[in-house]
């Protein structure tokens, strides 16, 4: 089972404190600091749509050129996210053929059976 997201996220902290507390083994996997493989992003997208990944709303969109802004589709998605991975709505947590994007408590507790 791995997170996956930015260390400095609060989102992302919200998630590891609560496996922290619910005392889960979970590997934490920083974009800025492990990368991003491109298969990765290519297997969230493909299982729960590139449009629940991508970040529309972060500020790392608004800073983009209009053109990259225009005519998103999955391919064009993943390489932008590629290169900013603070364009991924975070965390990211994969557990066997289980994807979960954002945190939500009832989702983390169905996913490790709590």
């Amino acid at each position: 089972m791995t997170l996956y997201g930015i260390k400095n996220c609060d989102t992302v902290r919200k998630a590891r404190k609560w496996i922290e507390n619910h005392q889960l083994a979970v590997n934490f996997h920083d974009f800025r600091d492990d990368g991003l493989r491109q298969e990765d992003l290519e297997l969230w997208c493909n299982t729960l749509g590139w449009e629940t990944v991508f970040n529309k709303r972060s500020t790392s969109f608004r800073a983009l050129s209009d053109a990259d802004k225009t005519d998103i589709n999955q391919v064009k998605a993943i390489k932008l996210m590629l290169a900013q991975p603070t364009l991924i709505k975070r965390p990211v947590l994969v557990s066997g053929e289980h994807v979960l994007v954002g945190f939500n408590e009832a989702d983390y507790k169905r996913v490790f059976s709590l």
